[in-house]
């Protein structure tokens, strides 16, 4: 049994100041866990008893799947990044040092480097395919804005995992075992985490979900559709795409004096012009070559969508002088006449009577048709899709939702294996690159995430799986020797049926130590005092519920065992 007493816990009744959101500050206020820094904390006992449940359910089903448990260095070579690319890529976000020869490494954000390299010395043959390895272990970002405790930290644990196949069919069988342990890990946990499709970032590949678990205050916003089950995070999110309603052939572009107008919502006021029939041209510069962009005026342009298109490159804003040089003045510039690719939104397909920029200050063109006047590469996805907006799956009306992150599946391909040489020869002798997939959970991000979805105005509500203790055992009146007694054999029973117990064993008034229950949040919650035996028994509640039950010594272990069932 676990003793308040001999137990480093201290409660607090006020949250601190730079908490925001609800999980953080009953993290801090039930003595789970204290700030060492920004964006780094110390596990305390209760915490980490929590956190070690978790990992443990990850594990066992990790070991289900068939991946195997190993434990990579943090620190690890720069030359492996440097063969990939993503020492450049990834910059300021990771964190470098330098031993003592002046030697470069890298405090791993992620692992998938160090995991090709062994499977590029350990893996030589079809015959030793598939393989899934993972492991748990401290990773370090250097986020410019940690936040939210736990879910945005600069030291964090996850478990990642990486599969290795000779070829598609088996990735894709990999990739969904993973996935199908990702939704039994969450709900073995407590947490309702939707998988939704989402875009892979730094990782890379060619396809991924996240599990997000919705919350008021999440970083993400989910694109959701209630008829079909739709769900994307809306970096990845899709529409099924509405054309501008102007498709009527007007005559020849002309031109209009818009005097010191240049965003779109100015254009359109001083021409009296519906916002989507004003074209917002934009100039970007992609693996560092300029593009013109176009998109209906009243939208915003995804560059996540944008580097999709063009295989991941980099998508920077082109500074002014480029602009100038290559279109015309910023504000006025537009796809007519101009000598640059040309990639517009769907939802312009076959548009006329638009207004565009002249590439001239002060003036747009009206009346232009962009099949007849501009020259589009193609039209594709552009947009980031809002609330709503036409589902892609069934049409209909998406909501957006908040979410936050606490899992993600990648299928990579031969992104990391093509680069570092991790190959395998097939039945014929042919060598070919390892196909590829990543599957990252966080651990502890997981830990405040549950606290963030379950809770009440009282504190934590622990789901049994994961709780710190299973039972919160209250001696009201620890100086009477028969109270102690018939806890402390209470304690011993539960402990034998494999139940968790903490006990209150502090000389505090009932008052403080109900208050306390309710905020550290076991799932059980026992009175043992002298009322409750002159009544009867033990006082037994749920932390979920109000009133309690009185309940005989002798069946007060069974009582527990179905609550907690």
């Amino acid at each position: 049994m676990l003793r308040w007493t001999e137990t480093l816990l201290n409660t607090l009744r006020e949250p601190p100041q730079d908490a925001e959101i609800v999980s953080h500050k009953l993290m801090i206020r039930a003595g789970m866990m204290r700030k060492l820094g920004g964006g780094l904390y110390v596990y305390l006992p209760l915490g980490m008893r929590a956190l070690r449940k978790i990992e443990t359910i990850v594990r066992e089903e990790m070991d289900r799947a068939g991946a195997q448990e190993t434990l990579f260095p943090i620190l690890q070579p720069a030359e492996l990044w440097k063969q990939t690319g993503r020492w450049e890529t990834m910059g300021p976000g990771m964190f470098r040092v330098k031993d003592r020869k002046d030697a470069w490494y890298v405090l791993a954000p992620t692992a998938e480097e160090a995991f090709t390299a062994l499977a590029k010395s350990e893996i030589s043959s079809y015959r030793q395919l598939p393989r899934i390895i993972y492991q748990l272990q401290d990773k370090f970002r250097d986020e410019i804005r940690p936040r939210f405790g736990l879910i945005r930290g600069k030291e964090f644990i996850m478990k990642d995992a990486y599969s290795f196949d000779a070829d598609d069919a088996g990735a894709d069988k990999s990739y969904w075992a993973m996935h199908a342990a990702y939704v039994r890990i969450f709900e073995r946990v407590g947490l309702k985490a939707k998988p939704v499709e989402a875009d892979t970032g730094d990782i890379g590949g060619n396809f991924s979900h996240e599990f997000m678990v919705f919350a008021a205050n999440g970083e993400d916003g989910i694109l959701d559709c209630p008829a079909c089950g739709y769900a994307a995070n809306q970096e990845r999110a899709e529409r099924r795409v509405q054309v501008v309603p102007y498709q009527t052939e007007a005559g020849a572009p002309e031109e209009v004096a818009t005097p010191g107008q240049h965003s779109c919502e100015e254009v359109a006021r001083f021409l009296g012009r519906p916002i989507d029939q004003i074209v917002k041209s934009l100039v970007l510069l992609v693996g560092g070559k300029p593009v013109m962009v176009l998109v209906p005026g009243d939208r915003e342009l995804s560059e996540t969508k944008l580097r999709r298109l063009f295989g991941g490159a980099k998508v920077e804003e082109a500074d002014e002088a480029t602009v100038a040089k290559v279109a015309g003045p910023v504000g006025s510039i537009g796809p007519v006449g101009v000598e640059l690719p040309i990639y517009a939104d769907r939802a312009l397909e076959g548009a006329a009577d638009m207004v565009v920029g002249a590439n001239k200050e002060g003036f747009h063109l009206a009346h232009v048709s962009l099949a007849r006047d501009a020259k589009v590469v193609a039209y594709e996805d552009l947009v980031t899709v809002r609330e709503g907006d036409c589902c892609p799956k069934c049409g209909a009306t998406l909501t957006i939702r908040r979410g936050t992150e606490v899992g993600q599946c990648f299928k990579l391909g031969t992104k990391y294996s093509a680069a570092m040489g991790a190959t395998y020869l097939d039945e014929q002798g042919v060598a070919k690159p390892l196909i590829m997939g990543c599957y990252g959970i966080g651990v502890s991000r997981t830990l405040q995430a549950i606290v963030e979805q379950s809770n009440d105005a009282d504190g934590i509500i622990w789901p049994a799986s994961v709780a710190p203790c299973q039972v919160n055992l209250l001696i009201l009146d620890p100086d009477n020797a028969e109270v102690v007694a018939q806890a402390e054999a209470l304690g011993k029973a539960l402990e034998a049926r494999g139940i968790d117990v903490f006990v209150d064993d502090r000389a505090e008034r009932p008052g403080v130590k109900f208050k306390d229950a309710d905020l550290i949040g076991l799932p059980v919650r026992v009175v043992a005092g002298a009322k409750s035996l002159a009544k009867g028994g033990f006082e037994i509640r749920r932390r979920t519920e109000r009133d309690s039950v009185v309940v005989a010594p002798d069946k007060a272990v069974e009582t527990i065992a179905d609550l907690l069932r």
